[in-house]
């Protein structure tokens, strides 16, 4: 058992450990956001459905000596591709549809190594099932457990203090060694001789020993599934407006993967954990902002947070008290990552397709109410009424969230890079808005007078406003970059013989900015635009020379990480001419980043001015924080922007961000 053990614990952590790894490296790739992660949870759950159905396959049809041959090629095969590094070949063009290119780099750069990992933890436990006296179902809790090791150990001692690349390589190596292992594991299984008590059926809780039947094994799916798409859609409901970083991706799968170390560890009490999860499907779908009632962030992750534990424990603690004798451990397991499989791709491929807003979070709400009901059918009649009533009242909470959505909306669309709504309301003025995920990033005024009005946080006393007004002065002709389209607000600055040229990744945002908003058609500047995400295609670009170059590239709240760390903060040094300002647009609800930037500026050894514009009188005239940053001695020390100005100075002991590093911790407003 020493042996097996020693495989089991290291595949199991090497499965989880790659997911942070592997996606941090190609974040930057795809813009930034949080579908970049959520698509590959996707791939991560399909992965381990191939490695499930491979093992089931194996198991059921081939002979022990065969299966372990096969499985020993493919171990050996896999080495071929290692490091886990991708080539720049993997870089996406403006063009490229993100979501198959992530799955697709992800099946070329990990995917047989990624298979083989999944299919360690049944594979062995029906190696050991075969020859040893022990439940095989403890390897599976030691599997968790090492699991939830590695998710803890990425973002405390990993990721603060090792570089991306080193990453890869450590887990590259120690990829090795597990193949070693499983070769020793498979091969001394045939030595071993069978156990015939093991190989009898040991009854679980909630079998017979017999077969399990079709509806048995659709249930084990349907709870499967629910679990992975709450996972996902929480995951999603923190990051977009927060930030796509491992540390708020780590979190909400730690607690999945919390849940099932717990119910197999026999910590399941079921009245207990079905009243909270029924009590948690219920908050979690209030819609707060309808009744008027805006939640601190902390508050916010809490109680998504733990609605997903409570949640978890319910649907997992169920398949735990349904769990087969050993013999059909594999067609459970099986069942699992198929309805894993499933919720994972509903979320990151069917929702983006084919719903217009963010609703996954409400019908995994809903989902998970009916299923209590359902589990609740032998119950007494007090508790199947209670039940009910809560499932009733999550449907008409989450049917408010679906309204509220519509509400003045006269567009809403969306794809992998979030939700987009174009609204119209009179506050007092007549107002035309657009509002990603739920963060307004363009406004127009409607009247005649007033449509080409710097609006938002882009008005003449913002950051950006008082620059462009300072060199504007010269009367030459000025170029400016934008990082970030949006409405299209800052082209209302545009004068005739000056360039604005837009950078941006989302190809919807092009076309509302310019079928919807007017300040593109109206502007008398020369205007660009540019498809894809900006770092890459700055990279393939001749240096510009811009006077201004604005970062302003948000996804809903959050502003992608990969802009802000100093390889970035060199690659657009290289873009500006002489005396040139880089302005970087810092607004948040929930996050501080003056200070990150600062860094940067200290790093770089630029002055740096924060110019922050309070909530104007008119609703349309938002409030903005901006920090500028330039050279000693340039445009920063005009008199009429240090007087609208604080300077920045970074405070002491903290790094600069980089590719390679970043931290949240101490950003939380």
């Amino acid at each position: 058992m020493f042996l097996y053990s020693a495989t089991v614990l290291l595949s199991a952590f090497l499965l989880f450990l790659v997911q942070p790894v592997i996606s941090k490296q190609i974040l930057p790739w795809f813009g930034g956001s949080a579908s970049v992660w959520t698509t590959c949870l996707v791939f991560f759950q399909t992965g381990l459905l191939a490695g499930y159905l491979y093992v089931d396959f194996s198991v059921r049809y081939l002979k022990p000596r065969r299966q372990v041959l096969i499985h020993s090629l493919l171990l050996i095969a896999s080495l071929a591709v290692l490091p886990i590094i991708p080539g720049s070949q993997w870089k996406p063009s403006g063009e490229a549809n993100p979501l198959w290119s992530i799955l697709g780099l992800l099946a070329a750069v990990i995917g047989l190594p990624y298979v083989l990992l999944s299919t360690t933890g049944p594979l062995v436990q029906a190696w050991a099932a075969r020859t040893t006296q022990p439940s095989p179902y403890r390897l599976y809790a030691l599997s968790n457990l090492a699991s939830m090791l590695a998710l803890l150990a990425y973002p405390l001692l990993l990721e603060p203090w090792s570089p991306t690349r080193r990453q890869a390589l450590g887990w590259s190596a120690a990829y090795a060694l597990f193949v070693t292992l499983s070769l020793a594991a498979g091969w001394r299984s045939l030595k071993a001789p069978a156990h015939g008590r093991a190989t009898a059926a040991l009854p679980a809780a909630g079998d017979d020993g017999h077969q399990p039947s079709a509806v048995r094994q659709l249930l084990w799916g349907t709870l499967a599934a629910t679990g992975s798409i709450l996972l996902l859609a929480i995951t999603n409901q923190i990051t977009r407006n927060i930030a796509a970083v491992p540390l708020l991706w780590i979190a909400p799968l730690a607690i999945y993967l919390l849940s099932f170390i717990l119910v197999f560890a026999g910590w399941y009490r079921r009245s207990f954990f079905i009243a909270q999860a029924a009590t948690a499907v219920l908050v979690m779908a209030v819609p707060f902002r309808h009744f008027g009632v805006t939640l601190d962030i902390a508050v916010e992750i809490a109680i998504y947070l733990a609605g997903l534990f409570v949640t978890c424990m319910f649907v997992h603690g169920e398949l735990a008290r349904l769990k087969p004798a050993p013999r059909y451990l594999t067609r459970y397991y099986l069942m699992l990552a198929l309805g894993g499989a499933f919720g994972s791709a509903m979320v990151g491929i069917v929702a983006p397709l084919l719903l217009p807003g963010y609703f996954e979070l409400s019908a995994a709400l809903v989902l998970c109410g009916l299923l209590i009901v359902w589990q609740q059918h032998s119950e007494p009649l007090f508790a199947r009424s209670l039940v009910v009533v809560i499932a009733l009242a999550t449907l008409y909470f989450t049917t408010l969230t679906v309204s509220d959505a519509y509400k003045g909306t006269l567009l809403l669309t969306r794809n992998f890079y979030g939700v987009l709504r174009v609204a119209k309301a009179v506050d007092p003025d007549e107002l035309l808005t657009l509002v990603d995920g739920t963060i307004v990033h363009g406004i127009q005024l409607l009247g005649p007078a007033q449509s080409d009005t710097p609006t938002a946080y882009y008005t003449r006393t913002s950051g950006i406003g008082r620059v462009l007004a300072v060199l504007g002065r010269s009367k030459r002709p000025l170029r400016v970059g934008v990082v970030g389209l949006g409405a299209g607000t800052l082209a209302a600055y545009g004068r005739r013989g000056d360039t604005f040229r837009f950078y941006e990744i989302n190809p919807q945002v092009v076309a509302i900015a310019r079928n919807e908003f007017r300040f593109l058609e109206s502007s008398a500047a020369t205007l660009d635009t540019v498809l894809g995400d900006a770092r890459l295609s700055l990279e393939r670009e001749a240096p510009q020379s811009f006077d201004v170059l604005a970062i302003d590239a948000f996804s809903s709240d959050a502003i992608p990480v990969h802009l802000l760390t100093r390889e970035a903060l060199a690659l657009y040094r290289t873009h500006l001419r002489p005396g040139g300002v880089i302005a970087f647009h810092v607004t948040n609800r929930f996050l501080d980043l003056v200070p990150v930037v600062l860094d940067l500026a200290a790093a770089e050894r630029l002055q740096a001015l924060v110019i922050h514009c309070p909530q104007g009188s008119r609703e349309w005239a938002l409030e903005s924080t901006w920090v500028l940053l330039a050279v000693e001695g340039g445009i920063l020390d005009d008199p009429e922007l240090r007087q609208a100005a604080e300077p920045g100075r970074a405070p002491p002991g903290r790094r600069p961000w980089t590719d390679d590093y970043s931290a949240l911790l101490g950003l939380f407003k």
